[in-house]
Parts: structure tokens; C-alpha cells; sequence
């Protein structure tokens, strides 16, 4: 379904765990501080990078397949055109509740089928600005 109100915005950042598909390791680029906000909030945030080792000093992962760890949301940093392989990936595991495209990123065929297939959707919005909206 899709987020259309504060009220649903508040439930998905009550979840702890975000897969964050694009995690960068440079300071000063939003795909690096949004993640670093949410991490310094007490979010557990699973960085998704394959040209990276690690980020944050915890292990980086190729793919969204390959976590090992239970995921609650999936926060995407990576271009339109990657979406839908990011959605396919989202799909094939039990455990993703939510798929969050940030601000500028958006692929509604692959989106609108995650949506028919149960999850939760957030098109297009940053995550930090939502927090910080909704919690100051």
C-alpha cells in the first residue's frame, strides 16, 4: 500500500532494522548521512554496497540477497533504472516490510508490484526529513 499520511509514515519509522541498497562510505553525501542519522537514532542499518567492505565499520553486503539478518525496511540510494531489480530482490525474501525510494528516485511499474504484493511503499521521500519532521 501506498504512504499517503504522517500516521503511516510514523508506523514505518518505528520499525529498527533498514537495509540501505547504495550505503556510501563518503561523509557529506546523503546516501552516507541519511543512514548515519538513522544509525545515530538507534536504527540498526545494514549497508548494501558491493564496492565496499564495510561501511560504518560493519560488513557491507553485495546484494540485498545476500543479508544474513532480518530487514524491516529497504531504503534505496541507487538510480531509477535500478529499482526494479532491487524490488525483485525485496520480494523474494519474508522479511521486507517496507520499500522507501529517497527523494528523486522512483520506478512505479516495479513499485506499484511490490505494493500488489503486499508491501509497503514510500515513493520519492527522504527519510532523515520525515524523521526530523516527525520527531524534531
Amino acid at each position: 500500500m501506498p504512504v499517503e499520511n504522517d500516521a503511516a509514515l510514523r508506523e514505518i519509522l518505528g520499525f529498527e532494522t533498514v537495509a540501505v541498497v547504495g550505503c556510501s562510505r563518503t561523509p557529506g553525501k546523503a546516501a552516507h548521512d541519511v543512514p548515519d542519522y538513522l544509525r545515530s537514532r538507534g536504527y540498526e542499518v545494514i549497508p548494501v554496497n558491493p564496492n565496499a567492505a564495510e561501511v560504518f565499520g560493519r560488513r557491507a553486503y553485495d546484494t540485498l540477497s545476500a543479508v544474513d539478518v532480518e530487514i524491516d525496511v529497504v531504503c534505496v540510494f541507487r538510480p531509477s533504472d535500478e529499482v526494479a531489480g532491487i524490488v525483485d530482490e525485496a520480494l523474494e525474501r519474508a522479511d521486507v516490510r517496507v520499500i522507501w525510494t529517497q527523494l528523486g528516485i522512483v520506478d512505479d511499474e516495479a513499485l506499484e508490484r511490490a505494493e500488489r504484493d503486499g508491501m509497503t511503499v514510500v515513493r520519492d521521500r527522504c527519510m532523515l526529513v520525515d524523521h526530523q519532521r516527525l520527531y524534531g
